[in-house]
C-alpha cells in the first residue's frame, strides 16, 4: 500500500477500511486552514477528545474550539457522526434481539451512553412483546415533576403497543437508580396500569455498565460499542 496516498485517493484505492481514523475525518473536513494541513488538523482534533465516542457528544460549538474547524466543518463533522449513529440505530431496531431482557434493551440504546444530558426513551412492544418503535421523549434534567406520564405513553397509544419500556441514561456513567429514579418508575407504572399498558422494565444506562428495575440490578455490557 502507498502511504503516500492522500486520504480521498487512498479510499478509492483501498476502500474505507484501510484509513486511519485521522484519515476519515481529514476527508469529512475536505481542507485545512493556514499553516495546519487537514490531516494534522484532524489528529488534533481526535487528541483533543481522546476517544470517537467523546468526539461524538461534542457539540457543533464545541468542535470550533479547534483553531481553524469554523462552522462549515465543524457542522459537516457533526452531521456525518449523527447519520452513523442513526444507521447503527437502525441495524439495532431491524436485529431481532430480546427486548424482554435487559440486555436487550442496552443493545438498542447503548448509544445514550455517548449522551451528555439525560434522555429518556420508550421503547413500545405489542401483545407479544415484539419491537414496535423507539421514541425520545424527553431531553435535560430527569424530574418526576417534569416528565408527565402523558408524554411517556403518547407513543405507546399511537402504536397501540401493549407494553413500554423506560429508558433513560445518567451522564454520571453511574447507572444506579436515585430516589427520584424510584419515584419516577413508580409513577409511571401506575399510569400504565391505569391506561392497560403494562410496564416492563425501566432501564438506566451508564458507562459500560446498565441497571434493571425488573432484575434489580446492575448489569456489565457485554455487547461491542461501535465508534464511528
Amino acid at each position: 500500500m502507498d502511504t503516500q496516498l492522500m486520504p480521498r485517493e487512498k479510499l478509492i484505492e483501498y476502500g474505507a477500511g484501510s484509513l486511519t481514523n485521522s484519515e476519515l475525518i481529514a476527508i469529512l473536513l475536505r481542507t485545512g486552514s493556514k499553516g495546519k494541513g487537514v490531516l494534522q488538523m484532524s489528529e488534533e482534533l481526535l487528541n483533543y477528545y481522546g476517544s470517537l465516542t467523546a468526539l461524538l457528544s461534542a457539540e457543533v460549538s464545541e468542535l470550533m474550539n479547534i483553531k481553524g474547524l469554523g462552522t462549515a466543518k465543524a457542522v459537516c463533522l457533526k452531521a456525518s457522526l449523527e447519520l452513523g449513529q442513526r444507521i447503527f440505530r437502525e441495524m439495532s431496531e431491524n436485529t431481532r434481539v430480546r427486548l424482554d431482557e435487559p440486555e436487550g434493551v442496552y443493545c438498542l440504546c447503548h448509544d445514550m451512553a455517548f449522551m451528555d444530558r439525560e434522555t429518556v426513551r420508550v421503547i413500545s412492544l405489542d401483545t407479544k412483546l415484539n419491537y414496535r418503535g423507539l421514541n425520545t421523549v424527553s431531553i435535560g434534567i430527569l424530574d418526576s415533576s417534569l416528565l408527565h406520564p402523558r408524554e411517556v405513553y403518547k407513543p405507546a397509544i399511537s402504536r397501540t403497543a401493549a407494553a413500554i419500556i423506560l429508558v433513560h441514561n445518567h451522564p454520571s456513567g453511574d447507572p444506579s437508580p436515585s430516589k427520584e429514579d424510584e419515584g419516577i418508575t413508580s409513577r409511571i407504572r401506575n399510569a400504565g396500569e391505569t391506561l392497560g399498558i403494562k410496564m416492563l422494565d425501566h432501564v438506566i444506562i451508564g458507562s459500560g455498565r446498565y441497571y434493571s428495575f425488573a432484575a434489580g440490578k446492575v448489569f456489565t455490557a457485554e455487547v461491542a460499542h461501535n465508534d464511528f
